[in-house]
C-alpha cells in the first residue's frame, strides 16, 4: 500500500510540474534546471522538487480524453 501512495504522490507531483511548466512565461530549453516548487505531501508535510535532487524523478505525461460519443 505504501508504494501505491508513493506512486500517487509522484503522479500528482508530476502533473502539477507539467502544468506549472506549461503555464510559465518562459519555456525551458533542454539542459536547463526545472523551477523549484513545493506541494503538500500525503503525509501532512511539504515536498519540494529541490529535496529530490540527485534522485530519479519520473515525470508522467498523459492525456485523459473523455470525448462524447
Amino acid at each position: 500500500m505504501g508504494q501505491l501512495k508513493r506512486a500517487s504522490v509522484y503522479s500528482i507531483f508530476s502533473l502539477i510540474f507539467v502544468l506549472a511548466t506549461a503555464l510559465s512565461a518562459a519555456a525551458l530549453d533542454v539542459g536547463q534546471k526545472a523551477p523549484d516548487f513545493e506541494l503538500d505531501s500525503t503525509k501532512g508535510g511539504k515536498l519540494k522538487l529541490s529535496s529530490l535532487r540527485g534522485k530519479n524523478v519520473l515525470i508522467n505525461f498523459y492525456v485523459l480524453d473523455f470525448a462524447p460519443t
